[in-house]
């Protein structure tokens, strides 16, 4: 059994994988969880795809390539947001990406609209 990316305890196979299949994410913290997935595996498509403004691709696939995803942190979400630490790793340096998504659902999909990068205190 394959761990998913996200940590949320399941098989990728039971998490996160039908929605990168085609499956609509039934809330903005699934959504937000499968994009972390679909960063830590490198899918742009998938990203691009749950994603309201259009986005580089060769930069997104150079970010997933260059990064190592360790762990998916949720602090709080609403129904239309979620508050996360992703921990990641870069030439071999770990660091963290505080961020506040805010995600939209239109005609039954859920998209990102944007973020807020937050400030963590040492």
């Amino acid at each position: 059994m394959k761990a998913c990316p996200c940590g949320s305890g399941l098989a990728y196979t039971d998490c996160c994988k039908p929605l990168h299949d085609g499956l609509s994410p039934p809330s903005a913290l699934a959504l937000m969880r499968s994009r972390y997935s679909a960063y830590a595996l490198g899918l742009v498509d998938y990203i691009q795809k749950t994603q309201q403004a259009p986005i580089d691709p060769k930069e997104t696939q150079d970010f997933c390539q260059n990064t190592e995803f360790e762990r998916l942190e949720i602090l709080s979400f609403g129904e239309d947001w979620v508050h996360f630490i992703a921990h990641l790793k870069q030439n071999g340096k770990p660091f963290k990406l505080a961020e506040k998504s805010y995600f939209k659902k239109i005609h039954s999909h859920w998209v990102y609209v944007k973020g807020d990068f937050l400030t963590l205190n040492k």
